[in-house]
């Protein structure tokens, strides 16, 4: 019987693309811990951590058969793991805004029903704005955004590379932001 634990990171990521449960699990035993103190020192968020591991190793089986290893795995694991910080950031930072300017909206009326309204309409205005994107630049961002796939997953989906699809979502959140914070600097002028 083999010990996976004696096998360099290249000879378990050759077994890991044959689909060698041993060999994942092996990885993931000697990298689950030093990237969740990685992360963790990045988000300080236990529940947040979790998400990206759980999320980086699921991807990493569930792709095993395809994935190519440009550098060494180590440093193919610490690089997506701070691929996925940087996104769940970057959306956390999208979400943070939209419901800070949410938030002061309630703090300043009181009337649910206007409250809704204008909700909907802002949430209508927001898909509008992502719809007029560019195609490829809406495609990579509601991807990013909507369903939460790492620029990774995109790049292989829409055969781009994942410098392509970080522009294209860096250029969506500029365009977004510019053209919503007009919207909504004019709401707060109307309902001011």
């Amino acid at each position: 019987m083999r010990d996976y634990s004696k096998l360099c990171d290249a000879e378990l990521a050759a077994l890991l693309n044959q689909g060698d449960e041993l060999a994942f699990t092996e990885i993931y035993n000697r990298y689950k811990g030093v990237l969740y103190i990685h992360a963790f020192n990045r988000l300080r968020n236990v529940e947040e951590v979790n998400d990206i591991i759980h999320e980086l190793f699921t991807t990493l089986w569930n792709k095993h058969d395809t994935l190519v290893f440009k550098t060494n795995l180590s440093n193919y694991l610490y690089t997506s793991v701070r691929n996925r910080i940087i996104d769940f950031i970057a959306h956390k930072k999208v979400e943070s805004e939209y419901v800070s300017g949410f938030q002061d909206f309630i703090d300043s009326h009181e009337a649910a029903t206007d409250y809704l309204l204008r909700e909907n309409e802002l949430s209508r205005i927001i898909e509008q704005e992502v719809s007029s994107l560019p195609v490829k630049m809406r495609e990579v961002f509601e991807l990013s955004r909507k369903y939460h796939h790492s620029h990774k997953e995109i790049a292989n989906k829409l055969t781009l590379s994942e410098k392509t699809v970080k522009k294209h979502v860096n250029n969506a959140l500029k365009i977004l932001r510019v053209k919503l914070s007009m919207v909504i600097g004019l709401i707060y002028i109307l309902i001011g």
